[in-house]
This record gives C-alpha cells, sequence and structure tokens, in this order.
C-alpha cells in the first residue's frame, strides 16, 4: 500500500487521461459512425460497399496493429501529431466502425412506417431522418452506446505500448520503478473497474430518464 500512496497521483493522472482519450473517441466517433451506418444502408452501391469493406477490415485486424500503423504511418507522410492526437486518431478510426454498425442497428429497427408518416407529412427525407428517425434510433441504441465508451476505456491501455501516459502506462511505470508487479497492476485494474462501473451506473439512470419520459 506504501507503493500506492506514493505514486497515487501518477494512477490519478493516467485514468484521467484514459478518460478523456476514452470521451474524445466517443464524440468523435458517433458523428462518423452515423455517416457510416447512412453510407451502409445506402442504396448507392459505391458507398455501401466502401462502408462495408470498412468495416471488415477495421474489425478483421486488432487495435494494436491500427494503432502502430497511425503512430508510426503518418511521420513517413511527413505528418507529425502529438502523442494524445495520434492516440484519438487511432481509437476513433476502430470505434467508428463499431458504432457505426451499431447506429444502423438502430435506424434499421424504426419502423418504416415512421418514415412514410414523415414523408406523408412533406418532409424531406434527410429533415425526417434528423428529426422522426435518429432520436429514436439513439435512444434505442443507447445501452450500446454507454458499453461502447466502456469498451473503449479498457481498450484504450493499448496506447501505453507507444509510451502514451494512460492509466496502463502508470501502472507500467510504477512496475519498473518498485520492481513490484501484482499491487500497481491490480490498482490499476480497480480504477478501470471504477470507471467502467460509473459510466454503466450514468447509462442505466438515462436510460430509465428516457423510460420515465416516454411513459
Amino acid at each position: 500500500m506504501d507503493i500506492i500512496q506514493e505514486y497515487y497521483p501518477l494512477f490519478l493522472n493516467g485514468a484521467w487521461y484514459t478518460i478523456q482519450l476514452a470521451f474524445v473517441t466517443v464524440v468523435l466517433s458517433l458523428p462518423f459512425g452515423a455517416a457510416l451506418a447512412l453510407m451502409r444502408i445506402s442504396s448507392n452501391k459505391i458507398l455501401s460497399t466502401i462502408a462495408r469493406v470498412y468495416v471488415e477490415i477495421i474489425r478483421g485486424t486488432p487495435l494494436l496493429v491500427q494503432v502502430y500503423l497511425v503512430y508510426f504511418g503518418l511521420p513517413m507522410f511527413n505528418i507529425y501529431l502529438d502523442d494524445f492526437i495520434s492516440a484519438v486518431l487511432a481509437v476513433t478510426i476502430n470505434s467508428t466502425a463499431y458504432m457505426g454498425e451499431i447506429m444502423r442497428s438502430g435506424i434499421q429497427s424504426i419502423d418504416t412506417g415512421q418514415t412514410e408518416a414523415a414523408r406523408a407529412l412533406g418532409l424531406p427525407k434527410w429533415v425526417a431522418f434528423r428529426k422522426v428517425l435518429l432520436p429514436q434510433a439513439i435512444k434505442n441504441i443507447l445501452p450500446a452506446i454507454g458499453n461502447e465508451f466502456a469498451v473503449l476505456i479498457k481498450e484504450t491501455s493499448i496506447v501505453s505500448v507507444l509510451g502514451i501516459k494512460d492509466l496502463m502506462f502508470a501502472s507500467d511505470t510504477v512496475r519498473g520503478a518498485t520492481y513490484t508487479t501484482f499491487a500497481p497492476l491490480l490498482f490499476a485494474a480497480l480504477l478501470y473497474f471504477i470507471m467502467t462501473f460509473t459510466i454503466s451506473q450514468l447509462m442505466n439512470l438515462l436510460e430509465n430518464r428516457f423510460a420515465k419520459a416516454d411513459n
């Protein structure tokens, strides 16, 4: 416990970095995921194919490889990004594929009669989607979005291999400085659990509020 007390600020800074990385990724992947979902369900074969290929490639390759490609690949084209920006870009590229599929399932779960009714009222297709379908779809997929946020908090630990100072990097730093393995890893696991459990409870509260509003 003396080790934890001594390095407590380092763990907290790492946890805060992890939360920021996951939050920014979710915020960015939502609009990109929505665009990807629209491409997937589009009647335009080219757009649909591009979206499907993107999803299959991203879901079929490890996140670590994608992180390496961004972190080490961009400098080959004279593109140099801050470590945090590089991490956000890599994880967003990955998360967008999953968010797109989540949003596609949410959109397709809405009764087609909703669209027909909106069009019958004279609403343009895009307005009908934005004001009628999208709000309902988001309510339907809210648990999945919350789950994606929790997953990202855990998955972003992979960026520590690049020396990015997230929670896992803090744990590795303490292990290297103290030659103690169990305590730093156990404390990091506890912090990850606290973060993901908190997100889960917040999403449950939000779901309940929506359910009460519907009633």
